[in-house]
């Protein structure tokens, strides 16, 4: 896989546990601690972007599931 390829499959990941919590955008948004906006949770989703370790801590903290639970193919 490629670097792109992988981002989409993270961010496809994000969005289906999000989906499936029941949550928008912007309700993960306001799970999540520190200062991070709907648009970058829109580009990581799109693989757009490349999320910090971070930032996926954050991510899988605020979704309530593991980090390795999203970086799963």
């Amino acid at each position: 896989m490629d670097k792109a390829e992988i981002l989409k499959s993270i961010g496809k990941k994000i969005r289906k546990v999000r989906l499936e919590k029941g949550l928008t955008q912007l309700d993960l948004v306001g799970r999540m601690h520190g200062d991070i906006d709907v648009t970058s949770i829109s580009r990581i989703e799109a693989g757009r972007t490349n999320p910090t370790i971070f930032t996926l801590y954050r991510l899988a903290d605020a979704l309530e599931v593991s980090i390795l639970d999203l970086l799963k193919d």
